[in-house]
């Protein structure tokens, strides 16, 4: 069943994907990347050494600060930089680098919908251009649930206040994996369908989840391949950014 959508893309069909690297002059590492007209501009200094309070200094650590376009943080931004630390975790060599602090900071240049998943694939290409090592990458899909069990991705801020339910999903990046075949795991334990992590908002059945999760999968090869092809088409800014 087709849904009309305002700008007339098909349930499936993602907006104009778009991403910058080496744009700021004094980070270690930026990108921005754009999703319609949604935009934000992730900046990577370090590592620095030294950890923050309570962080393993046996390890890596990352510190994760949103700045949304205008007003204050509040809950909704607090919760984002949650979720983008756990994920930027589980993609990034902890081991290497011990007892430092990367930090990663998200700008919030225009929010029209799919907001985190775009602030997650902006994180990704920056580390990438500041040469963080990292297992893998990931991308991120937004994917909203519409009556009657349909599901739509990528959906606009104006199409998100219409939902029902939507789930914000971050696959593993299997064409840039650094790891061999079938050994992608985090903390030991297998990542089943390559899922690194999943955050839903309102109320949804699992079938109706794992409908979700088939069409954020199709959907993150698309991005994957975008995100292949964005990173090989730039040279490391510096000698000293090469993997």
């Amino acid at each position: 069943m087709e849904i009309d959508r305002p700008d007339g893309r098909t349930r499936n069909q993602l907006r104009p994907l778009a991403c910058s690297r080496n744009i700021l002059n004094r980070a270690h590492g930026s990108a921005r990347w754009s999703q319609g007209d949604t935009i934000v501009l992730a900046a990577v200094y370090g590592p620095k050494t030294g950890t923050r309070k309570n962080e393993n200094p046996e390890k890596a650590s990352i510190e994760v600060i949103w700045k949304p376009r205008t007003g204050q943080v509040g809950k909704a931004e607090k919760e984002y930089e949650m979720i983008l630390k756990r994920t930027l975790q589980s993609i990034c060599v902890l081991t290497i680098n011990q007892n430092t602090t990367t930090t990663v900071i998200l700008q919030v240049v225009n929010d029209d919908g799919s907001l985190l998943p775009c602030a997650i694939n902006a994180a990704c290409a920056a580390l990438v251009d500041a040469g963080i090592p990292v297992r893998h990458l990931a991308v991120a899909i937004c994917c909203a649930m519409a009556g009657s069990g349909s599901v739509i991705l990528d959906p606009t801020k104006l199409e998100e206040q219409k939902m029902e339910a939507f789930s914000y999903l971050v696959f593993h990046n299997s064409v840039l994996s650094m790891l061999p075949e079938g050994s992608l795991h985090v903390d030991g334990e297998p990542m089943e369908h390559g899922i690194i992590t999943s955050v839903t908002h309102g109320v949804i059945s699992v079938d109706d989840y794992l409908y979700c999760l088939e069409r954020g999968h199709a959907a993150s090869a698309k991005i994957s391949d975008f995100l292949r092809r964005s990173l090989q088409s730039h040279a490391p800014s510096d000698p000293s950014k090469a993997a």
